[in-house]
């Protein structure tokens, strides 16, 4: 597919932006040793939107991902998410966020001494507003949506790429996150089951109203978003719908 990208200086925050930055710069190291790898990143994304961010090895889309995701305080700038102002914010605040978030990583980074159901399970046992009876429910609803109720009790081990990416999107999704962000979900996987695992992502995301950030270098499942942003050189290049 032939992307024709237009320039996009900033993107107004709306109401409906379930994400927010405005001038949002980053740095790694300190003195003499401090170098950006952020520059004044500006965008909006809606509620519900599904966000392709694609861009060369080494532009920043991996720290954006990682601000974005509350796995790191923002420094300079601004950054809101569901509503909350995140520059400064303390490891509470942080925690907090993280749980209104679903992960899906590369490498899968599931447990491989736990079965596909407590690997699952171990994403809503972060939630105490579950009762112990509501949590078995879920995984296997969730196992079922993915097509992996035959394999709930294996051992991960036992399970092929597409299925061990199939575990980690049913345990980003169990809890009804409302933001989903994927780091090169496909890049290990063939193409037939790459093209499965995001369109499995954006059916059940579509169904629980969530909203997706999803990094990429896979040229294959761009059609999927709504909206696809480019990322060079930590500078947020251009947008295209």
């Amino acid at each position: 597919m032939l992307l024709q990208f237009q320039t996009s200086k900033k993107a107004p925050a709306t109401a409906q932006s379930i994400i927010c930055t405005q001038h949002l710069n980053h740095y790694f190291g300190d003195r003499s040793l401090r170098k950006q790898v952020l520059f004044d990143i500006n965008l909006s994304i809606a509620a519900g939107e599904i966000v392709i961010m694609t861009g060369p090895s080494g532009s920043g889309k991996t720290t954006l991902l990682t601000l974005l995701g509350g796995l790191r305080s923002a420094q300079e700038g601004s950054l809101t998410i569901l509503g909350q102002e995140m520059k400064g914010a303390n490891q509470r605040q942080l925690t907090k966020l993280r749980k209104n978030i679903g992960y899906i990583f590369q490498a899968h980074n599931l447990m491989s001494f736990l079965t596909v159901r407590q690997n699952v399970r171990m994403s809503l046992e972060l939630h105490d507003r579950l009762q112990e009876k509501d949590l078995d429910r879920a995984v296997v609803a969730i196992l079922e949506k993915v097509g992996l109720s035959h394999r709930i009790d294996y051992y991960i081990d036992a399970l092929s790429g597409g299925q061990k990416q199939r575990v980690a999107i049913a345990r980003a999704l169990v809890s009804r996150p409302k933001i989903v962000l994927a780091d090169e979900p496909t890049a290990a996987l063939d193409k037939k089951s790459g093209r499965d695992v995001v369109e499995m992502m954006q059916k059940l995301a579509k169904e629980q109203g969530c909203t997706i950030l999803l990094v990429t270098h896979d040229n294959r499942i761009l059609d999927i978003a709504d909206r696809i942003i480019y990322m060079e050189d930590g500078c947020l290049k251009a947008t295209t719908q």
